[in-house]
């Protein structure tokens, strides 16, 4: 049997979904998004991380049988709002199937046709797997050594093919 990948808008209802989420990443998961050795999720990140404006920050979900398998979102700089910063975090058991890969490129070019000229991010240097998706769906990006991390900086373009669907799973 196939399993459909949906991604969409994430909506305030999703806060469970996100909790149970949460509870299938891998210490490696969390600390490769997080940069931090986080053992639960932060009183007051459930909230913020359900609850965004759909412009100045933005979040999509990739959902299978309504349970949140990933997350990426872009968040504007308040100083400069033709600036967003981008995450992209997916569980374990559904990495290296393409999720990351559809979760990358729609807010990404969500951010480009609402003015985001240019996007960043913040990879851990030895993170192979998300360098190599960036340098993939960010072909201009520059990457910029900044202690243990690559600081990431990339025009914001549309795109002008759909990206492919994360490949079924089988199950």
């Amino acid at each position: 049997m196939d399993i459909a990948v949906a991604t969409r808008p994430v909506r305030p209802e999703d806060a469970e979904p996100f909790r149970r989420l949460w509870g299938r990443l891998s210490p490696d998961t969390v600390y490769r998004r997080f940069h931090a050795p986080l053992r639960c999720l932060p009183a007051g990140w459930l909230h913020r991380l359900v609850h965004v404006d759909h412009d100045r920050r933005e979040a999509l979900v990739a959902v299978v049988g309504g349970e949140v398998v990933g997350v990426a979102r872009y968040d504007r700089s308040p100083a400069d709002p033709a600036t967003a910063d981008l995450a992209v975090v997916v569980e374990d058991a559904w990495q290296g199937v393409g999720v990351g890969r559809q979760l990358l490129a729609e807010p990404t070019d969500l951010a480009a046709r609402r003015g985001v000229a240019t996007l960043t991010a913040s990879v851990q240097a030895d993170n192979e797997r998300a360098l190599g998706l960036a340098r993939r769906l960010l072909p201009h990006a520059s990457l910029t050594p900044d202690g243990g991390v690559q600081a990431l900086r990339s025009p914001a373009v549309r795109r002008t093919a759909p990206t492919p669907a994360p490949t079924p799973v089988g199950a």
